[in-house]
């Protein structure tokens, strides 16, 4: 009994320190300290992250599954660059799933407790966009009731399969629900697109609790499109960009 539960703690340590590698990577690509097109020096993290090298290759590995990294023929991986189109195709993707997970959750009947927590997270916003102007600290409360929002509608979805293929497609920096939220952070129509977003918010939930299917979905791509206005912004605006996590791996064009 002994050695088994010796051997469940190592298990468990593996994990953790994956999940260690690749979130640490993640900051290192996001914010920029690994180039696009640079290879990755797995025996370099090794030591920079402190982890073994086993960690460190399945974190690469779950990298590549994500997206951020492209696999070199002669082996190892390079960070990955993001065209304009790119971009713009991910916010799609995501949009269509958050479109049907709304759709199945209006057709199968969400569960009370979810809709419930997403109705607190409404009231949150509200009560942030009450204020005529939104600071610093506005901005990342909201950053943090949209983020939960969003989470609770792919719930709501009562598919894990759904659940699973939104948190993937979500988990491009610049493809997530807030990935270009802090480019509105400045400028005098900062708090409008937020209250725009807010009542297409509300909209989405009504339209489930009628259990309007259609509806639902139309209701949720159609609010994908702020992210789409806002990657434009930020493409013309260099500053409003560095304020986008993963900027520094999105190039202009095609």
């Amino acid at each position: 009994m002994a050695t088994e539960a010796a051997g469940g703690n190592g298990a468990a340590n593996d994990a953790s320190q994956t999940v260690k590698a690749q979130l640490r990577l993640r900051e290192l690509i996001v914010g920029g300290a690994l180039a696009p097109g640079e290879r990755v020096p797995e025996l370099a993290l090794v030591e920079r992250l402190g982890v073994s090298r086993t960690p460190v290759r399945t974190a690469l590995q779950k990298l590549l599954d994500e997206g951020l990294l492209d696999a070199l023929p002669g082996g190892g991986y390079a960070v990955k660059a993001f065209s304009e189109s790119e971009v713009h195709d991910a916010i799609e993707v995501r949009g269509t799933l958050e479109g049907l997970a709304a759709r199945l959750a209006a057709e199968r009947g969400a569960p009370r407790s979810l809709l419930a927590a997403a109705r607190a997270c409404l009231q949150g916003i509200d009560a942030l966009l009450a204020a005529p102007a939104l600071d610093e600290a506005a901005f990342s409360a909201y950053v943090e009731h949209n983020g939960r929002f969003h989470d609770l509608l792919a719930q709501m979805a009562g598919s894990a399969v759904v659940q699973r293929q939104v948190e993937r497609a979500a988990a491009m920096p610049f493809a997530s629900p807030n990935g270009f939220v802090l480019v509105r952070s400045t400028g005098v129509r900062a708090r409008d697109v937020l209250v725009v977003a807010q009542e297409q918010h509300r909209a989405v939930l009504d339209a489930i609790e009628a259990r309007e299917g259609a509806r639902a979905e139309h209701l949720m791509r159609e609010h994908a499109r702020i992210a789409h206005h806002n990657l434009r912004e930020a493409l013309d605006n260099r500053q409003a960009l560095q304020r986008v996590p993963g900027a520094a791996l999105i190039r202009r064009g095609r």
